[in-house]
């Protein structure tokens, strides 16, 4: 069974525009691959530390991590949403550049794969994709 997220960009040292994608992907995908699955919808290099946590909001101080410490990167997301009331899922990548990512779930329930197709994939994107490297203008 597939489920559908939405990937927002939230924040970025040099997040300008507005960005973000639905992707369709097995519900049974762990933290572990969904960081893979984010960074390549995004374009980014897998060159730093991530993690995922669950917070009222991207910069909230309370907060349940996913970074091998706290809770395994293993959990697949089948096994979050829905999410407790009030609680959103941030997906944080490169602790200077600080990229942060709102990532939820469609509200339509899991679908059977379609035959033939590859999953993940991503089924709609909107806005301008980050520069993880801008070139500077010196």
């Amino acid at each position: 069974m597939y489920i559908s997220i939405k990937v927002s960009l939230v924040s970025g040292l040099y997040a300008y525009e507005d960005w973000s994608c639905e992707i369709e992907l097995s519900q049974n995908t762990s933290l572990r691959e969904l960081n893979e699955i984010i960074l390549n919808a995004v374009g980014f290099d897998n060159d730093h530390f991530s993690q995922f946590f669950i917070s009222r909001r991207e910069f909230g101080s309370s907060r349940e991590s996913f970074d091998d410490r706290t809770y395994s990167l293993d959990t697949e997301l089948y096994g979050l949403f829905p999410l407790p009331k009030g609680k959103k899922l941030f997906y944080w990548f490169d602790f200077g550049d600080d990229w942060k990512f709102q990532v939820s779930k469609s509200r339509s329930k899991p679908k059977p794969f379609v035959d033939g197709a590859e999953y993940p994939k991503v089924v709609k994107e909107v806005g301008v994709k980050p520069e993880q490297y801008p070139e500077s203008e010196w």
